[in-house]
């Protein structure tokens, strides 16, 4: 996938990206290892599109889409957005860059500041940005919340003053408030009930229609994923192993970590029989990671090359990447 991805080919680009966190020990605190949280991904999203974003806890998802935004500095690797490379750019002109990428974050209370009510939390970044006019920052928050599912009678409480549903679309308000181009939903219904997931999920998608907005959705549900992404990548202990569009994914899945996921999904139907893949062991760790395919030692389908070496991610056709040597010749 390395050299089909080109930076600036697509609205966004990621090519080779690594985030390693530091191992200090000692008086002099040196580092004596990493943790290979993000090690050597490339993927591209499209304008207007959502690009789920599944895998275990601890795969690498939210360390991804932090760093895509710069809240965590890359090790190595480009991001471009829309042509620009995103570290020049928050150089550049930071107030530019942290205006049109913006993230929602998994926690709904925690990352709202309990002594700012909600029209101070959701009109702080606009006033910052001057998208209003003083007098008229009143009228500009009542119009975001009233987008978002909220009343107007809700900016002047604080966040403990709400249920966890009516807290997500307040972070979704404050999200969407500077008028971003591309964000960053870091599991944005894992904490809701699920009556609530699915009423924030319409949300998202119905402003995304209305802002013309670009999602990367962090999530470890598939079902979730499933009904609001137009493709699906995996993660797995840093690396990437799939990637589809929703279609195939579902239809034809063809590295075996994607097809345990895929059969973990509960079934509705209490009649129906479905075969569940139970992976063995225990995930590796990531500060030292097997060598080769990362996933042979829990895959039942590996081989001899699978501990050795490391499978490149190729496009199997009609845009359907995996690494994987199952399908890769030579």
């Amino acid at each position: 996938m390395r050299s089909l991805i080109k930076p600036g080919s697509e609205y966004l680009t990621v090519c080779n990206l690594k985030k390693y966190f530091p191992i200090k020990k000692g008086v002099f605190r040196r580092a004596v290892a990493h943790v290979r949280a993000v090690d050597d991904v490339s993927f591209f999203v499209r304008e207007q599109e959502t690009l789920g974003l599944v895998g275990e806890s601890g795969c690498g998802k939210s360390t991804t889409g932090r760093t895509l935004l710069h809240l965590l500095r890359p090790t190595e690797g480009s991001i471009h957005f829309r042509g620009e490379d995103v570290g020049e750019l928050l150089a550049k002109d930071p107030g530019k860059m942290r205006q049109n990428m913006q993230i929602i974050f998994q926690d709904p209370y925690g990352s709202l500041n309990p002594r700012m009510n909600v029209r101070d939390i959701v009109g702080e970044a606009v006033r910052y940005y001057g998208l209003c006019k003083k007098n008229g920052l009143d009228d500009y928050v009542v119009e975001i919340l009233e987008k978002c599912g909220l009343r107007s009678e809700h900016r002047f409480r604080y966040p403990h003053e709400f249920s966890g549903g009516q807290r997500q679309r307040i972070g979704v308000a404050r999200a969407l408030a500077v008028k971003p181009q591309f964000v960053v939903c870091d599991e944005p219904v894992s904490a809701l009930d699920v009556s609530i997931q699915s009423q924030v999920l319409n949300l998202l998608k119905d402003l995304q229609k209305d802002m013309k907005l670009t999602y990367l959705f962090i999530s470890h549900d598939l079902s979730v994923v499933r009904h609001i992404s137009d493709r699906i990548a995996v993660m797995y202990l840093g690396k990437m192993v799939e990637l589809a569009d929703k279609r195939d994914f579902f239809a034809r899945p063809l590295h075996p970590y994607t097809e345990a996921l895929l059969s973990s999904i509960p079934e509705p139907d209490p009649e129906a029989v479905k075969k569940r893949i139970l992976l063995e062991g225990d995930v590796p760790s990531p500060i030292n990671p097997p060598s080769g395919c990362r996933f042979h030692t829990r895959c039942p389908r590996a081989m001899e090359r699978c501990s050795q070496e490391t499978p490149e991610f190729q496009d199997m056709g009609n845009h359907h990447f995996v690494a994987c040597f199952l399908y890769q010749k030579g």
